[in-house]
């Protein structure tokens, strides 16, 4: 999944990017409100973590710019304020969520993944499809008994659709969800990726789940693909 995060203080930043990085999010990052709302103006996001305090517009005037906009993309607040009218505010604003400085990471991705969670209308960490399972939390893959390793790419490619199960997805909207402004890979990318879920999920087993739709991308469902 896609995450813009907007956060003045660039020590901050960075820690917040890697973690999320390291969880297998692809992070645009911008240290001021006027570049978050212009990045958000043209790119599609599927969560936004944005600081309140910031140059240019602050974070009520970014989610503002965002709701005008007609986005619902789920807000997290990061503040240091930490009073209940603070908080009361930042989730009338339209936030939906508010985390306090400092925080801890681990807090931080639990609440980025419940906040995704929701969006996506799931209930819990634990995504299916037929026998093929995934836990947003813990990272672990398994076909029926079998635990599948997967690099952190492959996992968000691999959650993405499950959380979109039975719908066909292009190759561009694909790419704009799992890879950031920073990439520079081959136009084939996703098709590399594919491939490479294919030999993992599918490969040994009789039922396959990743289906390609000519002309129009792929679909992870549990019927054969025609």
């Amino acid at each position: 999944m896609r995450v813009l995060l907007a956060e003045d203080e660039r020590d901050l930043n960075d820690i917040v990017a890697k973690k999320l990085t390291s969880d297998g999010y692809s992070v645009d990052c911008c240290y001021d409100g006027e570049e978050a709302i212009h990045i958000l103006s043209y790119t599609e996001y599927d969560a936004v973590i944005l600081d309140i305090m910031m140059p240019g517009a602050d974070g009520y005037a970014v989610l503002r710019s965002l709701r005008e906009m007609g986005k619902t993309t789920p807000v997290l607040f990061l503040t240091a304020k930490d009073s209940i009218q603070d908080r009361v505010k930042g989730l009338d604003s339209g936030a939906n969520d508010y985390l306090v400085k400092p925080f801890s990471l681990e807090e931080l991705s639990a609440r980025l993944r419940a906040m995704t969670r929701t969006s996506f209308g799931k209930a819990s960490n634990l995504l299916s499809v037929a026998d093929l399972t995934l836990d947003c939390a813990s990272h672990v893959v398994k076909r029926g008994d079998r635990e599948i390793p997967l690099s952190a790419k492959e996992f968000a490619l691999l959650e993405y659709l499950m959380q979109n199960e039975g719908v066909v997805l292009s190759r561009e909207k694909i790419e704009n969800h799992i890879w950031n402004f920073d990439f520079e890979g081959g136009t084939n990318v996703v098709d590399v990726y594919i491939s490479y879920l294919r030999r993992k999920i599918d490969d040994a087993q009789s039922v396959k789940l990743i289906h390609t739709i000519r002309g129009s991308g792929y679909v992870l469902r549990k019927e054969a693909g025609r």
